[in-house]
């Protein structure tokens, strides 16, 4: 576990913080509904606003954390407050940080997200964080964004606690602090008459502070808004809370111009009399910003259409208020033979012309919606089928008018496939999905056909979307990942290497193992390439190591498809001299399978890799039925006895015969062997007792990341974390 830094500042840190006069048993309850949104906005178990002192930390609120260890060497925000951005830990197991953490071990968190809270001094307070005890991918941009934007929320709240305690101690120490405040603050008594206002206030409101003092809080505030602010005043004054939330209000400067605000309320006692704070925030930069990123996200540029996003929203309201509703995906084809020939210029405002071409034949209540580079979809509701597959016709019919670009006249063809609730789908997912597979039943049919969907052909698909669509996405984003196995020498326990095996870390479903994937990837045109790119990245990883242990071995498995294309032993050359890696620390597996697909393309590669020095090892050796004359003809130079021998050594006698003839057998032909499945001490020390030189299994260490890796096993130096 690696214990939080301390800022070089700690010790003015810990006085900022003890400005804001927290009781760590009491919180702060103005904080509580932010966590609760967070939790529900991030769909998470917990949230907390944890401030970090000394030695320990206290919630100043949360939400769904129980009792828990608040030393300040095991706390997560701990961390984070040395940090600028969002710390995300996606899966604190797999971090070397907090794999081996008292918390994580509790399993009490997997999943942690938190960004620092500051105070207008700069120095960090602590942190706004969400936790899960599952792990979690995929915590976008867009969520980190909303994370930070929840902190200014915080923070304003914690300022408001800092006025109030600076002025239950000295009204002398809160003007003070107001006046160098980056917030604009307004204090006034039970009647509403401003005592004080400091700089931030005054150019906010366009006014002098002569000007502010003594006056009514109602000269700043629209007529419209007056009321609301009496009332939160007169609640207060009657026993109440201040209010929770920022209260929306139209400000008005001096010369009457208007602008949006929102308060945020504080108030203490001087005496027996009550007095108000308030931070104003001038909201008309972030509504303008707030405007400008809902377009952003809800239209499309080049067309000015809804986009993916605003069509499912909308689809949802029309399946909410009941009724019939259909939609309407449409290809346009003919666009890439634009592109490649006029240039995509050209094929841009071709394809705007006909979004123009196809909104103008629809009905004005129809929502279209460009939901992908050529593909749009059209919203309807209270339509029958006759009149949806009329509507079709006329979207294919629209697209198909020729249309004049640059002097060139051009056609598109459109092909549509229709969807109607409820029969189809009852939600905008189900409802989008049948159209989609609609539509593709359409371009298999012919250009230009509709076809209204039936439900064989979601069966027809499931498989087809899965294995292509989500496997080609996974790899253009970089989600897959290499996890690494050590490989022990069995006589003393030493980590001469690893095993690079391949991840999916998905963004919905967390992190996958082989297994669920593998098969499809191996059956499809990434095959070669991800094959390709684990060569690489685990030679990188070894070159890495072996800074620290020289003779550290990297092993790879191959797939049929990296020998189909003929160039395996020149690729594992390049990648070999790119890293500036001997031969000798490069392992390539092979299983029996891929040598009987492919027996005549493949030994003249074997041979020739052999030939380069790397070690070649025939994996899950035993498995197969012809694994014995397949490594009499195989120029391989090591085996690895499959797992499931090796696991049932200890209950089944066969199998313990049988693993210690394929030992025997192995060095009489002068290959080294490797059993895979070790689970205990018992089984490492039998197999080394009859001579099985390496083993691999949980009873020395599961796959991890490559940190978590270089962590538990290699030399502690920074360099060598990751390649």
């Amino acid at each position: 576990m690696r214990c939080p830094d301390r800022a070089e500042n700690e010790a003015e840190r810990l006085r900022a913080l003890a400005e804001y006069g927290l009781d760590p048993q009491a919180g702060l309850p103005s904080l509580d509904p932010i966590v609760d949104l967070a939790a529900r906005l991030f769909d998470c178990p917990a949230a907390a606003v944890n401030m970090i002192g000394d030695d320990h930390v206290f919630l100043a609120a949360n939400h769904g954390i129980g009792e828990c260890d608040l030393r300040r060497d095991v706390s997560f925000c701990a961390h984070a407050i040395n940090q600028d951005e969002v710390m995300v830990v996606e899966d604190a197991t797999l971090d070397p940080r907090f794999h081996d953490n008292p918390i994580v071990a509790a399993g009490m968190i997997r999943f942690y997200a938190g960004v620092a809270l500051r105070s207008p001094s700069g120095h960090a307070l602590g942190a706004l964080c969400v936790l899960d005890d599952k792990p979690r991918a995929g915590f976008s941009q867009r969520d980190r964004t909303q994370l930070r934007e929840l902190a200014g929320l915080v923070s304003d709240k914690l300022e408001l606690r800092r006025i109030g305690a600076l002025a239950e101690m000295s009204p002398n120490r809160f003007e003070a602090s107001a006046a160098t405040s980056p917030k604009a603050i307004l204090c006034f008594d039970e009647s509403g008459l401003i005592s004080t206002c400091n700089t931030a206030a005054c150019l906010m409101f366009d006014r002098s502070l002569d000007e502010m003092v003594g006056q009514s809080i109602d000269v700043l505030i629209d007529s419209g808004d007056r009321a609301l602010a009496h009332s939160a005043i007169a609640r207060v004054r009657s026993g109440g809370l201040p209010l929770n939330v920022g209260t929306p209000m139209i400000g008005l400067r001096r010369d009457g111009s208007q602008f949006p605000g929102e308060l945020h309320w504080s108030r203490w006692y001087e005496g027996d009399d009550m007095h108000f704070g308030v931070i104003v925030e001038d909201m008309t930069e972030k509504r303008r910003e707030h405007d400008a990123l809902y377009h952003l996200a809800n239209y499309d540029a080049l067309t000015d259409l809804p986009n993916r996003n605003l069509l499912h929203r909308r689809m949802e309201e029309t399946l909410v208020e009941g009724g019939t509703a259909a939609v309407i995906f449409t290809d346009l084809d003919g666009l890439t033979d634009i592109n490649n020939t006029l240039g995509h210029g050209a094929g841009d405002r071709v394809l705007a012309l006909a979004a123009e071409q196809i909104r103008a034949a629809l009905p004005a209540s129809a929502v279209l919606a460009r939901v992908g580079d050529a593909e749009f979809a059209t919203l309807l509701a209270d339509c029958d089928p006759g009149t949806i597959g009329a509507i079709a016709r006329t979207i294919n019919a629209a697209a198909a008018r020729p249309i004049l670009v640059d002097g060139h006249e051009v056609r598109l063809v459109g092909s549509s496939g229709m969807a109607i609730a409820p029969e189809h789908g009852q939600t905008a997912e189900a409802l989008m999905g049948s159209a989609e597979l609609a539509l593709f039943h359409a371009h298999s049919t012919g250009r230009g056909a509709t076809v209204l969907y039936m439900p064989s052909l979601r069966a027809e698909a499931v498989a087809r979307r899965m294995y292509d669509a989500e496997l080609h996405r996974a790899w253009e984003r970089k989600e897959f990942v290499l996890f690494y196995q050590p490989q022990v020498r069995l006589a003393d326990g030493t980590v001469t290497g690893a095993e690079a095996l391949i991840r999916w870390r998905h963004p919905v479903r967390g992190l996958l193992p082989p297994a669920a994937f593998l098969p499809a990837l191996e059956a499809g045109v990434l095959a070669a390439p991800v094959g390709q790119w684990v060569i690489e990245t685990a030679c990188a990883q070894a070159a890495l190591w072996r800074k620290s242990q020289p003779n550290f071995r990297m092993s790879v498995n191959l797939s049929a498809a990296q020998f189909r294309e003929g160039d395996l032993p020149g690729k594992v050359a390049s990648a070999l001299a790119a890293h500036g890696l001997p031969p000798e620390a490069l392992e390539l597996e092979i299983t029996e399978n891929i040598i009987l697909d492919q027996q005549d393309t493949l030994l003249g590669q074997l041979e020739q890799l052999r030939a380069l020095g790397v070690v070649l090892s025939f994996d899950d050796f035993g498995t197969g039925f012809a694994s014995l004359n397949l490594l009499r003809n195989f120029p391989v130079t090591q085996i690895k006895i499959d797992k499931g021998f090796t696991q049932l050594m200890q209950t089944s006698p066969k199998d313990q015969v049988i693993v210690v003839g394929l030992i025997n057998m192995a060095h009489q032909l002068g290959l080294t062997v490797v059993a895979e499945g070790i689970e205990n001490r018992a089984d490492a020390e039998f197999l080394s007792a009859h001579g099985c030189e390496k083993g691999q299994g949980y009873a020395f260490g599961k796959p991890v990341p490559a940190a978590l890796f270089a962590e538990c096993f290699c030399p502690r130096r920074d360099d060598l974390r990751s390649a």
